[in-house]
């Protein structure tokens, strides 16, 4: 237990330098004149409309970690889940191998409040799980509202394209069944899994759709001010793209996000998209979320040290 403790805490402090130095790195791949040529060109109420997107998505993720809590059995005030799913997403998104750069940081904020590291690793396990049903979800939709752009990504025909999208949501309805049918735990050699209650794997599904569908509505507003761009088209060249992305584990969906845009769109405006998208939706919260993780560190840690003086006090 001992050996976890130290590795975890060693990975949380390997999280906070990346991180920073991530934001760095990141900012600077761009001139900052290529910034704010690519902001400029972007009217304020569009690129308003996609901050507000962006940030209506990790509010959508604050609350996969108060399912996630509840879960694994450990629920806690709604607060304590905000701040520590935007603070680790926020630079997991960034890190990449989000499950263990961001777990890093969850296990930090949620040990101070009583969870142990099987309890933390139920979270991610039940975000990554709402993660993958959401962007299923999404898929299917799109594929089904748009199927020519998805032919055109997949290079299956339309009518096949819809068949597969039938098939994904039969896939949703299965893993709902099975939650409802399945209480029992699953036997995985030495792993004991449990499947989610019938009506956490509902706020599953439908979370976790909204999530990757404001992310769409976020890259289409930038995608707007240089071309029409139907919101069905994004989301389904969004939603199989970034199914790549995650499944490569990806920082921010390197190289996978540029070849969904310039799928769309050609030319320098792309590029242009490309770098507006990135200071939105991944660069703004690591700016914001690597300085909440320094204040969190120094009052927390306060907080935790006058308790257990108070502790001490009571005992003697």
């Amino acid at each position: 237990m001992r050996i976890r403790r130290i590795v975890l805490n060693l990975l949380f402090v390997a999280a906070i330098c990346l991180a920073g130095w991530l934001l760095i790195r990141n900012v600077d791949s761009y001139s900052m004149d290529e910034i704010v040529e690519s902001l400029a060109q972007i009217p304020f109420w569009r690129l308003a409309a996609a901050v507000g997107f962006a940030f209506a998505s990790y509010a959508c993720l604050t609350g996969f970690d108060a399912l996630g809590l509840l879960y694994a059995g450990k629920p806690q005030p709604y607060w304590r889940a905000a701040l520590t799913s935007f603070v680790s997403l926020s630079m997991g998104h960034n890190i990449g191998l989000a499950a263990l750069s961001s777990g890093a940081i969850r296990y930090r904020f949620y040990s101070r409040w009583g969870l142990y590291a099987e309890d933390v690793a139920k979270v991610v396990l039940f975000s990554g799980m709402t993660v993958v049903v959401g962007l299923v979800a999404l898929c299917a939709i799109a594929m089904f509202m748009g199927p020519d752009r998805a032919a055109e990504i997949t290079g299956i025909d339309a009518g096949n394209v819809r068949m597969i999208a039938l098939a994904l949501m039969a896939s949703l309805v299965l893993y709902v069944v099975l939650c409802w049918l399945i209480r029992r735990p699953l036997a995985l050699r030495t792993w004991r899994l449990r499947l989610p209650s019938f009506r956490l794997a509902l706020a599953q599904i439908g979370l976790g759709t909204i999530n990757f569908g404001l992310i769409a509505a976020c890259l289409q507003q930038l995608l707007l001010a240089h071309q029409p761009v139907g919101y069905w088209d994004t989301a389904a060249v969004y939603a199989i793209a970034n199914g790549a992305a995650t499944a490569s584990h990806v920082p921010g969906g390197l190289g996978v996000l540029e070849a969904t845009i310039q799928f769309l769109m050609q030319g320098s405006a792309g590029i242009g998209a490309i770098i507006a998208f990135r200071c939105v939706y991944f660069f703004l919260p690591l700016a914001l979320g690597f300085p909440l993780l320094l204040l969190s560190e120094h009052f927390l840690r306060r907080d935790g040290n006058r308790s257990s003086s108070a502790a001490a006090q009571a005992s003697s």
